[in-house]
């Protein structure tokens, strides 16, 4: 039974020099000092139901919450995280870890890290273009570090290796028995049959979404499907619908330009659709993008500069002169707008070409992965087989440990907010200390919140296996107190979505007490924390 509560408000959030220290530079990476976290409240009518915002709504009473726990995680401490990840895939054969590590993931790392060196250069010639473009560069280097740490600890481990063992020594469980050879026969050597052949797809698809979704005013040439079709209706059309379409993109106008930049935009278009020719010219290619690189001879320099001249796309004036005046007879405007013509080209690829035969391929390999499971279980009788993440309530156990990623190089598990000092550059925005915690830190003035060693622990590491969704999770202890915030991954263990190994697989928590330690003590909001239940307290004020 699932209450929805609509009334949540922000209560308060850490400046983004705590929040986000380290950003782009320290994500997926340990030792970590951010202190991730926000303050929400939930509201609800005074019979503590769930209602619509009102000024008369209370604050919400649940049944139950989380005690907190100032101990903190000592090595070797056993931790559990619960939340909904979203997916791992920590059962696929060989070969589609081979098409993931050597097929999807270069053309990802490859094409985000143009993009992302094009964004910095931009951010760091001015402000007002780093405040524009920081989210936009932290969501396309979240998956870029991501996907390259996942390839190096795959081949670190030698993974598809280990995969192909396992498979060798299924071959022979399999033949050694008429019935199994009966219902397993033919199955590893059909998933290598299907995988090659999405491997081969892949690679298009994914140099087309990398690429030709990668620009921003192809994105948002996308947004106007919807008022096209309607336009283009042979019957009669009802101003009242058309006015509300035009009103949206409208809307869609004012927030895509309050953050865009065409130079940047530009600059991303010549570079990553010359690599997306160059790469994929023989195969699936995006008919538009071939007539472009006829007319322009091939210089995409040129070509950019003419597209980005002669489309609406890229400029607001254009953009809200062109629906300040829209009617029905304008869309053939659109309909021969270079970036719609490209985005309309990029995505009838896609959706028409592309995604029916893997979507096809994909289904086929899902029935024969079911008939791959039931084998692997049968054939591994006592090993705990858990299913894979599906954004469902899952909890996951580990302990509190620091990790071995390289030769002659250990990590203990918790870091501190000397670290914080010691990483402290004032020319660089990640690694500015804010005034009132560098006073802090001089005054060792930690409060109840700092550890039995005298230091401010600020983040965390254990061995829960997490993945995507699990950001935000809380961290508790065996007796079920709160003592973290889970908030990102070891880099070198990124590839646990595919291979978990306890060796080097660690999720990064912040631990509690410097979250409340900033909210306290830094933000002078003590009166929060009087809001919650510390179970400590007593036994220290005692």
């Amino acid at each position: 039974v699932n209450e929805i509560f609509e009334d949540i408000r922000l209560v308060g959030a850490p400046p983004s020099n705590i929040g986000k220290f380290g950003g782009d530079t320290d994500n997926w990476v340990w030792p970590r000092h951010t202190g991730d976290f926000s303050i929400f409240r939930i509201y609800a009518d005074k019979d503590n139901k769930p209602a619509p915002y009102s000024e008369e709504n209370v604050p919400y009473k649940p049944k139950k919450h989380l005690n907190i726990s100032l101990d903190g995680a000592e090595e070797g401490d056993f931790t559990f995280i619960f939340g909904y990840p979203g997916s791992t895939q920590e059962y696929i054969p060989s070969w589609a870890v081979d098409m993931q590590v050597n097929v999807i993931n270069p053309i990802r790392i490859d094409l985000r890290g143009k993009r992302i060196d094009i964004f910095k250069k931009y951010m760091e010639q001015s402000p007002e273009i780093r405040i524009q473009y920081a989210a936009k560069q932290a969501g396309i280097s979240n998956g870029w570090k991501k996907w390259i740490g996942e390839n190096r600890g795959i081949n670190r481990l030698k993974v598809i290796d280990q995969k192909k063992n396992f498979e060798s020594e299924f071959i022979i469980w399999v033949e050694s028995s008429a019935e199994r050879i009966e219902k397993y026969g033919n199955l590893l050597a059909e998933l290598e049959k299907q995988y090659n052949s999405l491997s081969e797809i892949s690679y298009f698809s994914t140099y087309l979404t990398e690429a030709g979704l990668g620009i921003e005013a192809v994105r948002f040439a996308r947004t106007f499907e919807r008022l096209v079709d309607y336009s283009k209706l042979k019957k009669e059309i009802d101003e009242n619908k058309l006015n509300e379409l035009v009103s949206d993109q409208k809307n869609r106008t004012e927030s895509f330009f309050k953050d865009y930049q065409p130079a940047i935009d530009k600059e991303v278009f010549a570079v990553i659709l010359k690599d997306y020719y160059e790469r994929t010219h023989n195969g699936s290619m995006a008919d538009e993008l071939r007539i472009l690189y006829t007319k322009y001879k091939g210089d995409f320099n040129v070509m950019a500069d003419e597209v980005f001249a002669k489309s609406v796309f890229v400029s607001k004036e254009k953009m809200n002169e062109f629906l300040d005046h829209y009617k029905t007879s304008n869309v053939k405007k659109l309909e021969h707008d270079p970036v719609y013509k490209l985005a309309s080209s990029f995505a009838g690829l896609y959706y028409q070409q592309l995604i029916p035969v893997i979507r096809a391929k994909n289904n086929h390999i899902d029935s024969l992965m079911r008939i791959f499971m039931q084998a692997q279980i049968e054939m591994q009788p006592m090993k705990k087989i858990y299913p894979d993440a599906n954004f469902t309530l899952r909890v996951a156990y580990g302990n509190a440990d620091g990790y071995n990623p390289d030769d002659a190089v250990f990590y203990r598990h918790y870091t501190t907010l000397e670290g914080i000092m010691e990483k402290e550059d004032p020319e660089i925005y990640d690694y500015v200390v804010e005034d009132k915690l560098q006073e802090l830190y001089q005054k060792k003035d930690y409060g109840v919140y700092g550890d039995e060693d005298g230091s401010m622990h600020v983040c965390f590491t254990a061995s829960n296996h997490t993945t995507g969704g699990n950001s935000g999770s809380p961290v508790l202890d065996a007796d079920g107190n709160l003592i973290g915030i889970n908030f990102d991954r070891c880099w070198e263990g990124t590839m646990s979505d595919i291979y978990y190994d306890l060796s080097q697989c660690r999720n990064i928590a912040l631990d509690i007490r410097y979250c409340l330690f900033i909210i306290d003590k830094f933000a002078g909001a003590g009166h929060l924390v009087d809001e919650m239940t510390i179970v400590d307290l007593e036994l220290i004020f005692d």
